[in-house]
């Protein structure tokens, strides 16, 4: 092959690359996401149709998808029920190291959305207590990986413990009706528990919360990069307008999570900081400490690599460029 074929190989290669990358943008009709109660921002999203009215001007319908937990907004993402999935951010690691195409694009809170909880008549007061006792929670999920963590900080996993993997709602009820000892909570359902049945939070942690985090797939990344940066421009737009107008916001978190005043007083007020949308080193680090515990109680195989996995899920481009 001489040079001139050469270069007309190459040339025309690269138009192909071009070409297929302008189809995939010019060709989605639907963007599919996901909502969810432990996602406040999301809620804003939704109600506002700030994306519907951006999406719409190029002929993009949106969809969305609820979602009531990370396991179950990740199996979404996965299946392709949704493009866009919130999640904790080792539900996503999780989830990463055991072979699906994460990708982490945005911080949607850092929450204390979760604790080990129980009731007054258990005699549970510390995390030792909870030796033989039954305790369920929501395998793949924040509360399931605090539950895990805090075992391993008294020299405990989850051998030491009667494990009862339920969904988080089912965890509330097993609780309230004595099926369970403890559960391991997640907001607004934890808040209902606390304020309205008397539930007792008898271990908390705010640093091994590991944020709320917005994901999608590679292949996404790969095909539609300008839907994900609108996707994320109206993401901030709304968590603005929440930060702008905190009385609004509490007010439809209330309608649209169907929880009390003074539950979502708790969410909102005490457990959920939405003032940096952000993704990068500060969540990988998170992560990565929890990828360890996790690793060494069995749940990740052995030979995952920890910072591969991190820094793999992580992708900082879209919100560094927001935040420009």
């Amino acid at each position: 092959m001489n040079i001139l074929k050469m270069l007309t190989v190459i040339v025309l290669a690269l138009l192909s690359i071009g070409t297929t990358s302008s189809w995939a943008e010019d060709e989605i009709k639907i963007v599919k996401m996901d909502y969810a109660n432990y996602n406040p921002v999301s809620l804003v999203l939704k109600e506002k149709a700030y994306l519907e009215e951006d999406l719409g001007r190029s002929g993009i319908k949106v969809e969305w998808v609820l979602s009531q937990g990370s396991n179950k907004a990740l199996e979404s993402l996965n299946s392709k029920t949704a493009d866009f999935a919130s999640t904790a951010g080792a539900a996503a690691f999780i989830s990463r190291a055991n072979g699906n195409p994460v990708k982490s694009i945005y911080v949607f809170s850092k929450p204390e959305w979760t604790a080990l909880v129980t009731m007054a008549t258990s005699g549970i007061k510390t995390v030792a207590d909870l030796k033989g006792k039954k305790v369920a929670a929501t395998l793949g999920t924040d509360p399931f990986v605090f539950l895990v963590r805090s075992l391993a900080q008294n020299g405990m996993t989850l051998k030491d413990i009667q494990f009862v993997p339920l969904q988080h709602a089912d965890g509330k009820k097993a609780l309230l009706s004595g099926e369970v000892d403890a559960w391991a909570g997640l907001d607004p359902l934890l808040a209902q528990a606390e304020i309205d049945n008397g539930a007792i939070l008898f271990a908390r942690d705010p640093d091994l919360n590991t944020y709320g985090i917005l994901n999608t797939r590679e292949d996404f990344i790969q095909n539609h990069p300008a839907i994900i940066k609108r996707v994320v421009q109206a993401y901030e737009k709304a968590r603005l307008w929440a930060i702008a107008n905190p009385a609004e916001f509490k007010a439809l978190y209330i309608a649209q999570a169907k929880v009390s005043d003074k539950v979502a007083s708790k969410v909102l007020g005490e457990r959920t900081d939405i003032s940096d949308s952000k993704i990068g080193d500060i969540q990988k680090a998170v992560i990565s400490a929890a990828g360890e515990v996790l690793k060494k109680n069995g749940v990740t195989a052995e030979s995952v690599s920890i910072p591969k996995v991190a820094n793999e899920l992580i992708v900082p481009d879209f919100t560094q460029e927001e935040n420009k």
